[in-house]
């Protein structure tokens, strides 16, 4: 192994800006992790048994994602960001705070997972250039999974 390349075998150059984008990610999903929390904690009207169920399995997913976003910052050898101050400095969503209207609700949801999938992209994009097959192949399941449920959340709101 050369002093360039990581553990795993990747440029160490390329292997940081990659982490550096995975760092984005993990930011934008903590913040739409906490969003999605308070919206199945104050969600009301009469969606609220479909929501509030609905709600939970997505954070809870975000949550798998998060641990896994994190990890895989580590196996490319750097640090995965952990602090809510950075979080919010960095994150591409929007704290959204006192929404517990069913519609808002899921808009700022839509919202959320297009910014996700969007930063997905272009870790993708950077990830299959430097050949991190490991990376690209999380972030592309990421990608398919956030493209359905953003179909699914616009049929709710029609």
């Amino acid at each position: 192994m050369s002093t360039a390349t990581t553990n795993i075998g990747l440029a160490k150059k390329t292997s940081k800006e990659l982490a550096e984008k995975l760092n984005t990610l993990l930011a934008a999903y903590q913040v739409f992790y906490q969003n999605v929390r308070g919206f199945h904690w104050n969600i009301r009207g009469d969606k609220f048994f479909t929501l509030h169920a609905k709600f939970e399995e997505l954070y809870t997913d975000s949550l798998t994602k998060i641990d896994e976003i994190a990890e895989r910052i580590l196996t490319l050898g750097f640090t995965p960001a952990h602090a809510f101050s950075d979080y919010i400095e960095h994150s591409l969503i929007n704290e959204v705070t006192h929404e517990s209207k069913d519609a808002a609700c899921v808009q700022h949801v839509l919202s959320g997972l297009q910014t996700l999938i969007e930063i997905e992209r272009e870790v993708s994009s950077i990830s299959d250039e430097v050949g991190d097959d490991g990376t690209n192949d999380l972030i592309t399941t990421y990608i398919r999974e956030q493209e359905k449920l953003v179909w699914m959340y616009n049929a709710f709101l029609r």
